[in-house]
């Protein structure tokens, strides 16, 4: 039986009042934060670093979960704990040496997490999944919000359940990018636990009854 979890994602925030957006958060039915961290260098834009991962850290009543799309995660891994990140995810594609980086999380305190960009497949996870606690498809090309469902996400999420399931793993799949009201449910039933929503709960009229909405889903399946 398994339940679902719902992160909104602070990137599709209105900066100019986020401590306003913080708040709303807390007091909605989500679960999680979501922390996008980009560097310039393995995605196209930059957002934030540790300092505002922090200062987040402080009004937030949630756990954070960090997703660093930047390269030599590595180096940064113990700041971001420190600044105040739950779950610190990773990209299989920045990680040349992914088994020690997901250990190096993992020994911090935190949850580890493997990122996948949507051209890489799930079974390249074979050796590590394991190891780790969640999962991350990137269902949109990482490194800009608002963008429009890669559709493929389905199926791949459907191989990556079956993988989990087969090797008896505990690793969450966390579904980011393109996640709303119109698709929600069907990637719950291909298996995902966590659901990534930036633009479609900050952009919406009621952003409160969206993150309900969301999690009224039916939430809890047997596979």
């Amino acid at each position: 039986m398994r339940k679902h979890l719902v992160a909104p994602s602070v990137l599709a925030a209105d900066f100019a009042r986020l401590g306003e957006d913080i708040e709303l958060v807390n007091n909605s039915e989500a679960d999680w934060f979501h922390l996008d961290v980009m560097d310039g260098r393995f995605v196209q834009n930059i957002t934030f670093g540790m300092f505002i991962v922090e200062a987040i850290h402080k009004l937030a009543r949630k756990p954070l979960d960090v997703h660093l799309m930047i390269v030599e995660p590595e180096r940064y891994i113990g700041d971001f704990r420190k600044a105040g990140a739950h779950v610190i995810t990773v990209h299989y594609e920045a990680c040349p040496h992914l088994h020690r980086t997901i250990h190096q999380i993992k020994d911090t305190g935190a949850l580890a997490g493997v990122a996948l960009n949507p051209h890489t497949p799930v079974h390249l996870l074979e050796d590590i999944i394991e190891d780790v606690d969640l999962v991350c498809l990137m269902s949109v090309n990482p490194g800009k919000g608002g963008q429009k469902f890669i559709y493929q996400s389905l199926p791949k999420t459907r191989k990556l359940r079956e993988l989990i399931d087969t090797r008896n793993s505990k690793a969450l799949i966390e579904i980011d990018g393109g996640v709303g009201l119109h698709n929600a449910e069907a990637l719950l039933q291909a298996g995902a636990d966590v659901l990534v929503a930036g633009s479609s709960v900050f952009a919406a009229e009621d952003p409160v009854a969206t993150i309900q909405a969301l999690k009224a889903f039916e939430a809890v399946f047997d596979f």
